[in-house]
């Protein structure tokens, strides 16, 4: 392990700590080559999240390898003048409220980004949490509630609305709901713009 994708440091690390977990650990990988988002020196916490970016108008909560797209979002939001923070949620369970309720506090807008049905996993996850203790808008963007198909893994991902631009738009989404300037918005994943059908694999 060279340390050159995020699998190098985080799921190592994460593994070790689950090694040393007294109870059952799930873990759940991919086989893709996705941007490293930590130093080689990176402590994993069971447990706790990590913000990666600081950001004062809307959160982007990302997990496994949707994170360096969030990342990617961020700066694409910074040059419309938008402040993004990036938060890396890597445990689902137990999961870090503190730092969303913190995040929900300060930014007011939530989007989660995952590699998983937007249904029973982060996004469900940060709407309880956010939910209970500061509730705020949140925009999920993950796979929608279809049967996903195979292929390129990037391409794949694009298709079924976890592009860059996909986030971008939930993040400028979730700030419209928060401000009360959306009157009429498509759940996202769902509207027509982003159903897998109007999106073919070339």
């Amino acid at each position: 392990m060279d340390g050159a994708t995020h699998h190098a440091i985080t799921s190592r690390k994460a593994t070790l700590a689950a090694a040393q977990h007294d109870g059952p650990v799930y873990l759940r990988l991919s086989r893709a080559d996705v941007p490293n988002v930590h130093p080689t020196d990176f402590v994993f916490h069971i447990g706790k999240g990590v913000v990666l970016r600081p950001g004062s108008e809307v959160t982007l909560v990302g997990t496994g390898v949707m994170v360096g797209r969030c990342l990617d979002a961020a700066e694409a939001l910074a040059g419309d003048g938008i402040s993004a923070r990036v938060i890396e949620i890597h445990t689902l369970k137990p999961i870090d409220g503190s730092i969303l309720e913190q995040a929900a506090h300060e930014t007011g807008a939530i989007v989660t980004v995952e590699e998983h049905s937007v249904i029973g996993g982060l996004g469900s996850a940060v709407a309880e949490v956010v939910g209970e203790c500061w509730p705020v808008p949140v925009v999920r963007v993950g796979l929608p509630d279809v049967f996903a198909e195979t292929g390129p893994f990037e391409q794949v991902l694009d298709k079924f609305g976890m592009s860059v631009q996909d986030i971008v738009s939930a993040a400028n989404q979730a700030l419209r709901l928060r401000d009360g300037r959306a009157s009429s918005i498509p759940i996202q994943g769902l509207s027509k713009g982003n159903h897998p059908i109007n999106h073919p694999l070339k």
